[in-house]
């Protein structure tokens, strides 16, 4: 008797890699996410450093306008980045989300399969046991027979 073939065994196999594709691009977007936040955390300690240096440069004694003004100038590009940073974090949290659910859903599609395929491993397993009872049952059956008509 032939072994288990279960029919949609390359589905599972193309459903199984479009779900690592799915985990894989989540992965990338947690990355983008980590690398945004750790940018951030740069520029923010960037601009605590600007704003020391200003309150350092405005003491008493000779004030270099020219200095001040290019420092503020930088302030502001820091502070221009930061606010982009942060919409970006927001793009990638959607994108999170929508990776995450796409994820959710080729799991559910790969773990039907699995199912079906174990459903049917078992059937399968029970018709190969019902079949050697069968068979055992013809054996002794003719035996019986045997060893009646021998008597």
């Amino acid at each position: 008797m032939p072994g288990f073939q279960f029919r949609l065994q390359s589905l599972q196999k193309l459903r199984e890699h479009a779900r690592d594709e799915r985990r894989a691009a989540l992965a990338q977007t947690y990355e983008a996410e980590r690398l945004l936040k750790d940018e951030k955390k740069r520029l923010a300690v960037e601009l605590e450093s600007l704003k020391k240096y200003i309150r350092a440069d405005v003491s008493p004694g000779v004030v270099r306008v020219d200095r001040l003004l290019d420092v503020q100038r930088y302030e502001m590009v820091v502070i221009a980045q930061t606010e982009t940073i942060t919409r970006q974090q927001e793009q990638i949290q959607e994108e999170i989300s929508r990776r995450r659910q796409a994820l959710v859903e080729s799991d559910k599609e790969v773990r039907v399969l699995e199912k079906l395929r174990t459903r049917q491993q078992a059937e399968f397993r029970r018709g190969e046991v019902r079949q050697v009872n069968r068979d055992l049952d013809e054996v002794a059956a003719r035996r019986h027979l045997a060893k009646g008509v021998e008597k």
